[in-house]
């Protein structure tokens, strides 16, 4: 299984003709006049595409630190960009600015031209036909990604098809869509086209799993859909239609074991939940990195003396408060979040969890680190040899049935028929041993649901449910995301950090200060002030940032 944990590590294919996509003037031709020549040349160029995407410049982590707007994480460790913790955005925050640039400048322009390259060569081999739905995967992803980050109902992002151009793309500024829903359109159309081109994942071998395929582009159109469905609530049919696609025809299915989706068991990776993730081998050869660096980000501070963790990312009190309304000790509960005193197997030793570095929170993410359990996870090849750069073995998920069956579940509520949301629900927490919820189903039942099943995964982008349900219809989720959007997050302090049966206290995280209260126009952020300066007026931000 070499290819699945290179795909994303990779970066062999050297163009950067789109590089400044927004720029006003015109950076010449690409260096890539005899590409596509043979198989390998198409894999070499989609392999290029993926790249980006698991670096630390957007799913390592850098999209993470704007979650720190909400009550689900604080941060460990202060950090020089508190903005993004109290809605005081400028834009050139450099996790914003970084994931912008990664995204826009890499991911989507070199899809872009893969697709444009591709579609007018005309007759293709199998595996450039597959290259060529991967391009329309990953142009439709970061297209998204953009997009529902920094567009609206009243004004899009910028965006092209190279293969509109006639002559080839002449390297003008890209239009900036009328509405986010354009954006959407737009995106969908390309999430069909990878559809139509793409294999399932089932035909694929060892050596290619990991790549994008059927069931991906359908279930990330769920989640483009369930977004559109923000601005236009007839969008809801779609999202329940294309779920139920998923389900009856490509096998989309909880699995039974929840732990299943976190594990570093690669043969386990595949399950009939997977619908799309980074696979990630955490080793480290002394040139590639083994993928995402989340978990080990996430880690102790210097791992109580084993490893280089960086503790930067904690629960809060809030969250570790919500798993609680399904009862103490709650399996899923345990699964995701570390407290005091809690037993965890590390290098081969049972520990008792306390923190002794950094700031005190009381709480550690505990999803995937059964990665550090074995005697030597380095030496087993779990867990990168370079501390610089902690990645650890995961099929870090992107987009798992889960959270497609709360989708469908919120669909039904948002539709105004409540009792049809029942089953995805139930599903969802009986999986964990939960007990079924025993009143009607509501959007309160949804923001507990996908709080604690999807916390801490990077893709689940929990600040944006919030803002997105707070312009809902709906007074409930409103009124919750308000709330949320609101408050300073809680953490517990211990009276002495090193001893797990010490007395706490519960109380605010003390590094957010002078947050903002919460308002519509911040359902956006600002764009980068280089990117405004090089459109020249070409490129608006919402009305609320001008």
């Amino acid at each position: 299984m070499k290819k699945i944990y290179y795909i994303f590590a990779a970066g062999l294919l050297a163009f950067t003709s789109c590089s400044d996509f927004l720029d006003v003037q015109s950076e010449g031709a690409p260096t890539t006049t005899n590409y596509f020549q043979t198989d390998q040349d198409a894999i070499d160029a989609i392999d290029a595409c993926y790249a980006r995407l698991s670096q630390e410049g957007v799913f390592g982590r850098e999209i993470y630190w704007e979650q720190a707007g909400a009550n689900e994480i604080v941060w460990g460790r202060t950090r020089g960009y508190s903005t993004l913790a109290t809605f005081n955005y400028n834009g050139d925050e450099s996790p914003l600015r970084d994931v912008w640039n990664n995204v826009y400048r890499q991911t989507i322009s070199r899809a872009n031209w893969v697709v444009n390259t591709l579609l007018k060569k005309g007759s293709l081999t199998d595996i450039e036909r597959r290259s060529l739905g991967e391009a329309f995967f990953l142009r439709g992803w970061g297209h998204f990604i953009i997009a529902y980050r920094y567009g609206t109902d009243k004004l899009g992002v910028p965006f092209i098809r190279f293969e509109d151009f006639p002559n080839d793309y002449d390297f003008s500024i890209p239009t900036q869509q009328p509405t986010v829903m354009e954006n959407y359109r737009l995106i969908c159309e390309d999430m069909d086209k990878a559809a139509e081109y793409l294999p399932r994942y089932e035909t694929y071998g060892d050596d290619d799993l990991g790549r994008a395929h059927k069931a991906a582009a359908l279930a990330l159109k769920a989640k483009v859909l369930a977004y559109w469905a923000c601005w236009d609530a007839s969008k809801w049919d779609e999202v329940i239609a294309v779920v139920n696609d998923l389900q009856q025809n490509y096998g989309r299915a909880l699995t039974p074991n929840f732990n299943d989706n976190f594990t570093y068991d690669i043969s386990k990776w595949y399950n009939s939940e997977y619908c799309w993730a980074i696979p990630s081998n955490g080793g480290y050869d002394g040139v590639t990195n083994g993928g995402v660096e989340f978990v080990g980000v996430s880690l102790e501070n210097k791992g109580w003396g084993k490893y280089n963790g960086w503790g930067q990312f904690k629960p809060t009190y809030d969250i570790y408060a919500e798993f609680l309304k399904d009862g103490a000790g709650n399996a899923r509960l345990k699964r995701s979040i570390l407290e005091y005193g809690d037993e965890f197997q590390f290098f081969g030793e049972t520990r008792k969890f306390f923190s002794s570095s950094d700031v005190e929170a009381g709480f550690a993410i505990n999803k995937w680190m059964d990665v550090f359990a074995p005697e030597d996870p380095v030496a087993a090849g779990l867990v990168s040899s370079n501390g610089d750069w902690p990645t650890t073995r995961t099929n870090w998920p992107i987009i798992r049935f889960a959270e497609l069956k709360l989708f469908r579940a919120e669909a039904y509520i948002m539709k105004g028929q409540a009792e049809q949301a029942r089953t995805d629900i139930d599903d969802v927490r009986t999986r964990s041993g939960l007990a079924k919820i025993d009143h009607a189903p509501s959007m309160a039942d949804i923001y507990h649901e996908r709080l604690c099943e999807l916390a801490f995964e990077l893709a689940v982008d929990h600040l944006y449910d919030l803002k997105r349900w707070y312009h809902s219809g709906d007074a409930t989720i409103k009124a919750l995301a308000e709330k949320e959007l609101n408050s300073h997050p809680q953490v517990r302090h211990y009276t002495n950090r090193m001893d797990s049966e010490s007395d706490f206290t519960v109380g605010d995280y003390e590094d957010y200060t002078n947050q903002s209260r919460y308002e519509d126009g911040m359902i956006t952020f600002p764009y980068p002030s280089a990117e405004l300066t090089k459109a020249n007026g070409a490129l608006k931000n919402n009305d609320y940032w001008k």
